[in-house]
């Protein structure tokens, strides 16, 4: 994080990413992009910063060897990245994301429907500042649709789209029950995808490219790929 250095070569080397993410699926996606070379500008709440960074223990070690304040949690999906903490319900903290998006290619989010808009940094604001700007948007049931202002978690989604049902060990073996890893398979890895069919726009003047993803969906989607368990014999 703060004094991290991001790779200087890599494929999106020259690229800078504004990572609005927290938690775990859009930070994870944009570690991947700094691990790829991008400059990934990380912004947080001040004060508590990204709510993972008190998921401990266990916690990084600091200077002098003690545990420190941020989580393991935390640096394993914010590698190599740069960050500014800022208040974006403040207009000056508004200001400042806009003039960040100004300068970047990509832009990354995970809020709920409709929360940016109300602050002015949705798609279409910030498009209005850089037309050619990379706009990706994580939820938990897409842009539109009945649930589409509700918020999503991962157990959430482990429900609804079956997973747990198939997680953890048999009902008959110690250790039963789920695991929580329905962010990793239907978000954290679907969510750097999008990136890829919009960049060829980020190098054309004027050609915006926006991708939404929906946690719920792609949990779903899961299934097209997913192995078949057989029910333990009676």
């Amino acid at each position: 994080m703060a004094g991290s250095q991001a790779p200087t070569h890599g494929a999106l080397a020259g690229v800078r990413v504004l990572d609005l993410s927290r938690i775990l699926a859009g930070p994870w996606c944009a570690q991947n992009l700094a691990d790829l070379g991008a400059e990934v500008i990380k912004v947080e709440r001040p004060g508590a910063g990204d709510d993972t960074r008190s998921w401990g223990p266990p916690w990084l070690p600091g200077a002098d060897g003690q545990p420190s304040r941020d989580a393991t949690y935390f640096a394993g999906a914010n590698r190599g990245k740069q960050s500014v903490t800022l208040d974006i319900a403040s207009p000056q903290g508004q200001e400042i994301v806009r003039e960040l998006a100004a300068k970047s290619q990509i832009v990354l989010e995970n809020y709920k429907v409709g929360d940016l808009k109300r602050y002015g940094l949705d798609y279409e604001s910030l498009k209005a500042i850089n037309p050619s700007i990379v706009y990706c948007s994580i939820t938990g049931y897409g842009q539109t649709g009945p649930s589409a202002h509700k918020p999503g978690y991962d157990f959430i989604f482990q429900g609804l789209g079956g997973l747990m049902s198939v997680t953890g060990e048999r009902d008959d073996l110690p250790g039963a029950g789920h695991r929580r890893w329905a962010w990793r398979w239907s978000t954290c890895l679907p969510a750097c995808t999008p990136l890829w069919p919009c960049w060829p726009p980020c190098a054309m003047p004027n050609a915006p490219a926006r991708a939404s993803i929906s946690t719920w969906r792609c949990s779903t989607r899961w299934w097209r790929s997913a192995p078949r368990r057989s029910s333990p014999s009676a």
